[in-house]
């Protein structure tokens, strides 16, 4: 995020007196938008404040409208023939975009996937902790990745692994829903287990 420095009008003085110097209110500007000096278009389309259609200007006397009210001049439509231009509190533009993008985080819902690793030969003890863990990470609202690995020749039963995946899945089918069916993956299957309240 780039910094933003305020300036307005500096009083200077010089030989003949104090005079006002006017500068630009927003020096450095975002990557996303041009905005005052940065706009190289000679002619825009310029809207106003609150939205009234100015008609085409040349750059400089959108700059110089720009700047009378005392707000920036930004460059909404690159593409558009002439570009259009509009001018607004660049500051403050940015500040209620910062703000929506920050509520429009805090209504996203992050889903993780848990992985829960079985075995084929796997003992009804070991079966229940796996299973008390599933449970546990679905009523949180993660997914469950339950997966099998089969080792040397244990991949030439397969259907053992599939009968292990579906008795976790039927055991869950309470809070749950089968996302995936079982499926190989290399010398792993797995099932992909969703929960039922997921908003």
């Amino acid at each position: 995020m780039p910094t933003l420095f305020l300036c307005d009008h500096l009083l200077v003085e010089g030989m003949h007196g104090v005079f006002a110097k006017k500068t630009w209110r927003w020096l450095i500007i975002s990557k996303d938008m041009n905005v005052n000096e940065k706009i190289r278009a000679r002619e825009v389309r310029l809207i106003d404040s609150n939205g009234d259609q100015l008609g085409v200007k040349s750059r400089q006397d959108a700059l110089e409208i720009a700047q009378t009210r005392n707000l920036d001049l930004v460059l909404v439509a690159p593409n558009a023939k002439p570009p259009v231009c509009r001018i607004m509190d660049y500051g403050k533009y940015r500040f209620e975009q910062q703000k929506k993008d920050k509520e429009a985080r805090k209504k996203q819902k992050v889903i993780n996937v848990k992985e829960v690793r079985l075995s084929p030969g796997i003992e009804e003890h070991d079966f229940n902790t796996k299973l008390r863990n599933a449970r546990k990470f679905l009523e949180k609202g993660d997914k469950v990745k339950a997966s099998i690995r089969f080792r040397g020749r244990a991949i030439t039963h397969k259907e053992i692994g599939q009968e292990v995946l579906e008795r976790m899945a039927d055991a869950c089918k309470d809070i749950s829903t089968v996302e995936q069916k079982a499926k190989m993956e290399g010398r792993s299957m797995f099932i992909m287990l969703a929960p039922i309240n997921e908003k």
